[in-house]
């Protein structure tokens, strides 16, 4: 079994709202195709679904945000999901769409609902999931994150590996030099202050990284817009990007 995010860097135009780059997303697909093994997707919101929580100040503590922007939010997700599930099914793949409600409880996830997720996963489906909107309770909601959803199916699931394709080669410990770090010991996950990327989650990614690595499996940062690293990542082979090496791979 082996986790992928497509973030949203990788699938959309940032710099136009609601704008996909459909081009880039069918490449991604063509190269899904050879791996020959049971994977789940998650993807980002990228000039969707951040374009309109941005708008209506929106972020991941739950709290009283505005309806009309939770109602936006969600909606601008369903529209990016479909041209992913498009661009899958055009490259003979069985996507098989999960949205984050199926199988999250306020901010929990529900062990059973993503142990489903596998079983669809090896009946031959590709579940495809994104962050999105979501109900919390007592009219709050929150945004969840496609990288937090990564760490809440990775420690239910323990799945062989993780793989976080970014618009960047992987982890910087410079940006302006693009200094590569290749690999992260764990027991030692000590992150450069001035660590990013051009989107400027990069410190979140890291975060939920360390947290799926200390868990056991290991996490590769590779450049989604190559997507024939995703591939070597899969195959073990030497790769360019980020390696945080899980416990049971040290």
């Amino acid at each position: 079994m082996i986790l992928i995010k497509l973030g949203g860097s990788v699938i959309t135009n940032k710099k136009r709202p609601l704008s996909a780059r459909r081009k880039a997303i069918n490449v991604l697909a063509k190269n899904l195709r050879k791996i020959k093994e049971p994977i789940i997707l998650v993807h980002g919101g990228g000039s969707y679904g951040h374009y309109w929580s941005a708008r209506y100040d929106m972020h991941t503590k739950e709290k009283r945000y505005d309806m009309r922007g939770v109602a936006i939010v969600k909606n601008s997700m369903i529209q990016l999901d479909k041209i992913v599930l498009d661009a899958l099914l055009h490259n003979k793949l069985n996507p098989y769409s999960v949205p984050p409600t199926d199988f999250m409880s306020g901010n929990r996830p529900i062990a059973a609902k993503v142990k489903e997720m596998a079983a669809i996963a090896k009946a031959g489906l590709i579940p495809v999931t994104y962050g999105d909107a979501l109900w919390f309770g007592q009219k709050k909601t929150y945004i969840l994150s496609g990288d937090k959803i990564m760490t809440h199916l990775a420690k239910i699931l323990t799945p062989k590996l993780c793989i976080f394709a970014l618009n960047e080669d992987g982890l910087y410990s410079d940006f302006e030099s693009k200094e590569l770090i290749y690999k992260i010991d764990n027991r030692r996950p000590t992150i450069p202050e001035n660590a990013a990327d051009v989107t400027g989650g990069m410190r979140r990614k890291v975060q939920e990284a360390t947290s799926i690595a200390r868990a056991g499996t290991s996490v590769f940062f590779v450049n989604g817009n190559k997507p024939e690293r995703i591939l070597e990542a899969v195959k073990n082979k030497t790769f360019e990007g980020t390696l945080f090496r899980g416990k049971r791979n040290v």
